[in-house]
C-alpha cells in the first residue's frame, strides 16, 4: 500500500478470512512501529510522511546506524562475513527491484547482526520501515540509473570491504556517507 492510503478493516478481514478484531489488533502493532496511522472515526491509514519527517528521519539515521555497525563489527563471525558476501554478490547481479530492496535489507542487517545494542537496533528498525516505501522509490531509480546503480555497488563494495577488514573507523564513515546521499 501506498503512503496515505486507506485500510478498509473489514475488506482486509473478509480477504484473510478472519474477524475484525485482529485486524485492528495487528494495525496497532503497525501503528507502533510507525507504519500505519490510526485516528477515532477516520480509520487506518499507511503513515505518510512529509518531506522535513524524511529529512529529519535520514538525518537521524546518518547519525545512529554508523554508531550501530561500530558496536556490531567486533562481534560479527566468520560465518557473518560469508553471508554478507552472498547477499553482496546477488544484489551485484540483480535487476527484481522487488528483490533489490529486500536483499538491501538483509545486507544492511547483517552488518548489523553483531551489535549488542537492542535499544539502537530497535530505534534504527523502526526508521527503516517508516521510511521503505521512499526507499523502494529510490530503488527504481537506481535500478533504471545505469550511473546511479553504479555508485551503489561501489559504495556496497567499499562499506563490505571496511567491514571484512574489521575497520571500526572507516565502515561507519563509508555508511555515514552512503545515507546521506541515499536522502
Amino acid at each position: 500500500l501506498r503512503p496515505g492510503e486507506r485500510i478498509k478493516q473489514d475488506e482486509l478481514a473478509t480477504e484473510l478470512e478472519i474477524s475484525r478484531i485482529p485486524v485492528r489488533d495487528a494495525l496497532r502493532i503497525l501503528e507502533t512501529r510507525g507504519l500505519v496511522s490510526l485516528k477515532a472515526n477516520a480509520g487506518a491509514r499507511v503513515t505518510s510522511l512529509t518531506v522535513e519527517d524524511m529529512d529529519m528521519s535520514y538525518r537521524i539515521r546518518e547519525r545512529l546506524e554508523p554508531m550501530l555497525l561500530a558496536d556490531s563489527i567486533p562481534n560479527l563471525t566468520e560465518d557473518d562475513i560469508a553471508v554478507m558476501a552472498e547477499l553482496k554478490h546477488r544484489l551485484d547481479n540483480l535487476t527484481d527491484l522487488d528483490e533489490s530492496l529486500s536483499l538491501s535489507r538483509e545486507f544492511h542487517w547483517a552488518t548489523f547482526r553483531g551489535h549488542k545494542a537492542p535499544l539502537l537496533a530497535q530505534i534504527v528498525e523502526r526508521l527503516w520501515d517508516t521510511t521503505q516505501s521512499y526507499r523502494l522509490a529510490y530503488a527504481r531509480l537506481a535500478l533504471q540509473d545505469e550511473e546511479r546503480g553504479a555508485v551503489m555497488r561501489a559504495e556496497r563494495d567499499l562499506l563490505f570491504g571496511a567491514i571484512r577488514r574489521r575497520e571500526l573507523d572507516m565502515a561507519p564513515k563509508v555508511l555515514g556517507i552512503h545515507i546521506p546521499r541515499t536522502r
